[in-house]
This record gives structure tokens, C-alpha cells and sequence, in this order.
């Protein structure tokens, strides 16, 4: 390896066999496996059978390619952006280099002690308190205790969960859990740090404090591999971005430029989505997105919208927990993935508190007119189950919203703003003398 190399791949693939157990699994995979086999032979006894019977020698084994001929170089210090959509090899590739997995062909080659943050929680013990699983999850991460008591305050602080650090994890919400995993790994300090889409966790405020943390972190002159679908992250903490597609890489450059040329190519308007199938639908264990549409206030999706005119963002839910406090939250951002706004439903008067029974029901998100600027906008939708957030799509719609030449003015330049409110304006006659000058 080049001594100025901190990463090196070579020709990297990753296949797998559908619907196979796989004898190359990883010790914890195979572990999980083995504990569970008992439970499934008393719940599942047929299913549990045929796992044990060969397949007919006949039989065709269907494989994929998550991840084929990967090959590239990342310096020591650089931060190297990953994009590409869901299932295009980020993942994958990450884990490899963890060597979390292991690759079909190729090899790839790591100077320095390697960090990720992949699967924040990964041998948190709910039985233990918050104190006791700081120890035992930094462990199992790679520090050391001494390393551990010195960092312990500033991870405690980072959580926010100071009140229950004593307190058995079982007894935490989903949320306090993740928050409190990543503190403990976002404290590691690697010479190389692998990042994937972890900055999600937690409320807007832990949001931003993740973020400020990957910033640090990036400047700091340690190695980054930082997968995120966040652009605007990208562009800002990445130096240089790949475009994964299919399993392979499709664009390597300097991030700006990767990042506008995906962002051209994935930005197909997309006004309606629906999932007949409630198997395929996708969604959580408390909620299922059925439908998705933005359509006029008194109109059908793919209708023109224009900076004038009203319009509805509308999603068909189906709730698995009967009588659950379940809302959703929109974030609307615009072609430079900049947020124009975010809204609850909980914040809909009398909603906060409000139970729906299980089954199908229809949110209608009422957005008015002479608000947005006009271009390109992307929907991402959040459901929450009691405050905590059960599913995320993003990008889950995408539309145009034209201009209307009658608000110009005689203005033809491009209009700057994120938003293009039409205000309400007044004009006094004051005087016909002109007033002194002071």
C-alpha cells in the first residue's frame, strides 16, 4: 500500500445467495443464528424442517451482486462522500472494510485503526443501566477502559440521558437508546472512521449535535467514509464524493459536482406512488405506507402546480398498533436540498393526544398558495408511534412547481429565496413637502 493510502480497494465484489444460509457468516450473525434455531423449531416447526432439508439437486440458486469491481484509493485525512440510492452497494462496502463481512472477490487493504458507525446499539445489554452498558459497549467498540473513564462525562453529556444513567436499559425509549449508543461510538477515535446514515437518530436538536460531531471529527485530520442521503452534509464535510449505482461506482469527483449530477439525475418528478401489495408496502412493524400523492386542492396528481396555487400532500396509512398515537411529520426541501419547511400533524389543534384504531387511514397535508418558490421539491415523510419515529422515507415524492408570470412585476431574472410568499403591502401619502434631513 502506498504510504499516503489509508484505503485501498482492489476489484471488491460482494455476491449473495438468496434464501441460503450462508457458512461464511460473521461469528455474531452466526451466534444470533444458532441462539434462535430452538424458538423457531417450537413456533415454526415445518419452516424449521425444510431450513434442514437440501434442495433438490435440480434446484436454481438465484444470486446478486450487491457490490462489483469496486476500486478506488482514499489518501490519510481525506473525507470521501458515499452516495447512491437504497440497495446501490453503500452499506455493503462499509461493511466490508469493517470487516463485518467478508468479499466475494477482490481484497481491500486498511492502514490504522478502524472505527464505524454502522449498527449504533449493537451489544447494549437491557439489563444493564445506561452506566454499565457505556462500559460494556465501548468495549466491544474497541476502547479501552482507562479510555472510556476519561471520555465517560462528555459521552454522558453528548446523550443527554444523565437522569437515567442508572437506570436499567430496558427501561429506556427506543430513542434514548440510540442516542446513548452513538455518543459512546461517536466518542472512538480512530484513524479511520466509517459513517452510515446515523445522523438520523434522535430529535432535531441531537440532529444537529451529530452533525457538529462528524464536523469535528472531519476536520480533525482523521479518515472518513460518511454515507448519508443528507446532500447538503455532503457537500459540506466531504472534500471528494462516489456515486454507487448498482453495486458499482459510477461517478468519483469533487463533491459539489458528484452531488448536482446525482441529485439531476435522481430528481424525476414523482407525484404519486402506491403499494397495492401490503407485504411489498414499505414501513415498520407499527406502519405501512400505502399510498403517496401531491395533487391539487381540487385535482388529480400530476396536475400543474404553480407558485399560485394551493395544493394537498396526501398519505394512505395503514396502522398496525390499534389505538396508537401515531403522526407524521413532512420536511418539503427544494432542488438544493435546503429545507423550505417541516410539519406535524401533532400539531394540528386537539391531535396531540389523539388515538386512531388499527387499519387504513387517509393524512392530508393542506399546503396554500403564493408560498413556495418556483423549481423542483422533494416530500420526506416521517411516521412517529407516541413521539418516537418508526419509519422514514425519504424522497418518498418529488414534484415541479412552475411560475405564474402575472407575480413578477416586469421582474426576468431568477428569483432568489427558498420561498415566494405573496405579502400583503401598503402605501401612505405622507406629505407634499419634503422633510428636513437630520
Amino acid at each position: 500500500m502506498l504510504s499516503d493510502a489509508a484505503i485501498r480497494t482492489e476489484n471488491l465484489g460482494k455476491q449473495y445467495r438468496l434464501g441460503e444460509f450462508d457458512p461464511r457468516k460473521t461469528f455474531r450473525e452466526s451466534l444470533r443464528h444458532w441462539v434462535a434455531a430452538p424458538v423457531r423449531r417450537v413456533f415454526s416447526p415445518g419452516k424449521a424442517a425444510s431450513a434442514r432439508r437440501p434442495r433438490p439437486s435440480g434446484s436454481k440458486n438465484e444470486t446478486i451482486w450487491a457490490l462489483r469491481d469496486v476500486s478506488l484509493e482514499v489518501a490519510r485525512g481525506e473525507v470521501l462522500g458515499i452516495i447512491g440510492r437504497n440497495g446501490a452497494g453503500k452499506t455493503t462496502l462499509l461493511k466490508i472494510l469493517a470487516k463485518i463481512t467478508r468479499p466475494t472477490t477482490g481484497r481491500a487493504e486498511l492502514c490504522g485503526r478502524l472505527g464505524s458507525l454502522l449498527e449504533v446499539g449493537t451489544g447494549f445489554h437491557p439489563e444493564l443501566t445506561g452506566r454499565e452498558n457505556v462500559f460494556f459497549n465501548g468495549a466491544i467498540l474497541g476502547m479501552t477502559r482507562a479510555e472510556i473513564r476519561r471520555k465517560f462525562d462528555e459521552i454522558v453529556a453528548f446523550s443527554g440521558v444523565e437522569k437515567f444513567l442508572d437506570t436499567p436499559i430496558k427501561r429506556y425509549s427506543s430513542g434514548m437508546s440510540v442516542r446513548l449508543a452513538f455518543s459512546v461510538a461517536a466518542h472512538l477515535e480512530p484513524e479511520i472512521l466509517v459513517v452510515d446514515e446515523v445522523l438520523a437518530v434522535g430529535d432535531a436538536e441531537f440532529q444537529k449535535r451529530c452533525l457538529g460531531k462528524m464536523e469535528h471529527v472531519a476536520r480533525g485530520g482523521r479518515t472518513v467514509l460518511f454515507v448519508s442521503h443528507n446532500m447538503a452534509a455532503q457537500q459540506e464535510l466531504c472534500s471528494r464524493v462516489i456515486w454507487l449505482e448498482d453495486g458499482s461506482i459510477r461517478t468519483d469527483g469533487p463533491a459539489q459536482g458528484v452531488v448536482m449530477e446525482y441529485l439531476s439525475t435522481v430528481s424525476k418528478n414523482q407525484e404519486l406512488r402506491v403499494w397495492e401489495d401490503v407485504e411489498e408496502a414499505p414501513g415498520s412493524d407499527v406502519a405501512r405506507l400505502c399510498r403517496a400523492c401531491v395533487r391539487l386542492q381540487d385535482g388529480v396528481a400530476g396536475d400543474a402546480i404553480t407558485i399560485r396555487t394551493p395544493f394537498v400532500l396526501e398519505f394512505d396509512v395503514l396502522n398496525l398498533k390499534a389505538d396508537a398515537h401515531l403522526h407524521l411529520s413532512v420536511v418539503l426541501m427544494n432542488s438544493r436540498r435546503e429545507i423550505v419547511f417541516a410539519a406535524l400533524s401533532c400539531s394540528e389543534p386537539g391531535w396531540e393526544d389523539r388515538r386512531f384504531p388499527g387499519g387504513l387511514c387517509r393524512y392530508t397535508c393542506h399546503v396554500p398558495g403564493d408560498l413556495l418558490n418556483e423549481g423542483l421539491h422533494h416530500v420526506r415523510l416521517v411516521v412517529a408511534k407516541d413521539k418516537e419515529k418508526s419509519a422514514d422515507f425519504p424522497d418518498i415524492l418529488c414534484f415541479e412547481v412552475f411560475d405564474d408570470p402575472q407575480t413578477r412585476g416586469g421582474w426576468s431574472g431568477i428569483w432568489p429565496g427558498a420561498v415566494r410568499p405573496r405579502l400583503h403591502w401598503t402605501a401612505e401619502f405622507l406629505s407634499r413637502s419634503t422633510p428636513p434631513l437630520s
